[in-house]
């Protein structure tokens, strides 16, 4: 965020007569730009083209010269020039980058940006929209570190895990058969993975209305010649037959599942040699060995 008022902006705003409003910048994180300003007029600086009576507003803005956490609210009208209904029930401005401009409509070269941070929770009611801003201190709130835990902490592929979700078997892209209420898949003579393969796995979309959406995968059953796929949650976009998808192998955390499946034991993030609760409890026996040793 800018620290450096602009000098010709605060000389604008002693006088007595301002043409100051306000503009912001949404930056999805598929990369997809929204601009808006609350002028009447659209407006042009920073990089961006922003678009007037887009009904989007802001409330009084927060902030803080400390740690605390920053924050605002933004209002505004759902509308395919704005932010639309479906787009935001799919997810698609979760975590969506937003800068927050006062500027004189007069004389763009004065501006200022006054927020930057994130877009939190967004709620819809009555053809409008209410979205939480987050400034750039919330992720200080975020807790950090290890946890001592006897199953994984990592998620399959990512930078603790290591493991390359390229390689062949652990993969597999495939055009949708069949699918009931987008979360139920089925295909018919799909049996290259044993049962249970893709479970806890992922279901992305790769065109279609839906492209970029995910889904965590239920359950993966072999049922007569059939493979059949559940989704813990439908896919919060238009899916049918035809849509390309990529099914992942799904990873249960355990140890041996690591070992055997992924054979990606160094990478393991977990504790499996932690004692449990019955350690706890334990005493000596006249009737085992009392070494020390492990007791599994």
């Amino acid at each position: 965020m800018s620290v450096e008022f602009n000098a010709a902006l605060a000389k604008h705003l002693e006088g007595g007569l301002t043409t100051f409003c306000h503009a912001w910048a949404i930056t999805r994180k598929d990369g997809k730009v929204f601009a808006f300003t609350d002028h009447d007029l659209a407006l042009s600086f920073a990089g961006f083209e922003f678009r007037a009576d887009t009904g989007l507003s802001a409330m009084a803005l927060a902030q803080s010269t400390g740690l605390s956490v920053d924050n605002s609210e933004a209002l505004g009208a759902l509308s395919d020039a704005s932010l639309r209904e479906d787009e935001i029930e799919q997810g698609r401005f979760d975590g969506a980058e937003i800068q927050a401009w006062l500027v004189n409509w007069a004389d763009t070269s004065q501006h200022w940006m006054n927020f930057r941070g994130h877009l939190g929770e967004l709620t819809r009611a009555g053809g409008g929209f209410r979205a939480e801003l987050r400034g750039l201190t919330e992720a200080l709130n975020r807790p950090l570190g290890r946890v001592y835990q006897k199953p994984c902490s990592a998620v399959l592929g990512d930078r603790t895990c290591r493991f390359n979700l390229a390689q062949e078997s652990y993969a597999q892209a495939l055009s949708v058969q069949s699918v009931e209420g987008a979360r139920r898949f089925i295909w018919q003579d799909f049996l290259a993975y044993d049962s249970d393969w893709f479970t806890r796995g992922r279901l992305e979309i790769l065109d279609g209305p839906a492209t970029g959406l995910w889904g965590t995968i239920k359950s993966d059953q072999i049922e007569k010649s059939a493979r059949v796929i559940e989704l813990w949650e439908p896919i919060r976009g238009t899916v049918q037959a035809g849509t390309e998808i990529r099914l992942v192998a799904g990873c249960d955390k355990r140890v041996e599942t690591c070992q055997l499946k992924f054979n990606n034991f160094d990478n393991f993030q977990g504790f499996p040699d932690l004692p449990g609760e019955d350690w706890i409890l334990s005493v000596p026996s006249s009737t085992s060995v009392n070494g020390g040793g492990s007791r599994r």
